[in-house]
């Protein structure tokens, strides 16, 4: 599979006129729509993060940053724990992210870092379970994508 293309589309529509456009600052609204030909009957409400004037209900592009990166790297790694012969039975993640702010008004993240507690089931070896997440963090492709460290620092617990 290797060099192959996968393509992915999605429409964003800003819903934030609020009657003159962009005339000022303060005069229009952060929110917007995204949806995918794939899925025309639903639509994910964004708008900018509140401290940048947007709406709080709604998610902010750099939430879904932080979703998509733990996103992909839970299903990388029970990917690489069905390979590593690995049982999980639960697994949740706290991700969380700093992005900092430039002069220029612009900014970047500095890390992720991911903090998944995993439930692996008895006769699982929790070595391999640990060292999966390294194998799920390379097999990642949004992680591989990013020019900022996606760390994790996992909890392993095994059932009874």
């Amino acid at each position: 599979m290797t060099g192959r293309q996968h393509h992915y589309v999605l429409t964003t529509r800003w819903t934030g006129n609020r009657g003159s456009g962009t005339s000022g600052y303060r005069d229009y609204g952060r929110e917007h729509e995204v949806r995918m030909a794939s899925k025309p009957d639903q639509v994910l409400l964004g708008s900018a993060d509140p401290t940048f004037r947007g709406d709080a209900a709604r998610f902010n592009p750099e939430e879904l940053l932080l979703a998509a990166l733990s996103q992909c790297h839970l299903l990388s790694y029970l990917h690489a724990c069905v390979m590593a012969g690995v049982v999980v039975v639960d697994y949740s993640d706290q991700a969380t992210g700093i992005m900092v702010t430039t002069a220029d008004g612009g900014g970047h993240f500095t890390e992720v870092t991911l903090h998944p507690t995993v439930t692996i089931a008895a006769g699982s070896d929790p070595d391999a379970a640990e060292h999966a997440h390294e194998t799920a963090t390379r097999m990642c492709f949004i992680a591989s994508s990013v020019n900022f460290p996606v760390r994790h620092e996992p909890t392993t617990i095994v059932a009874s």
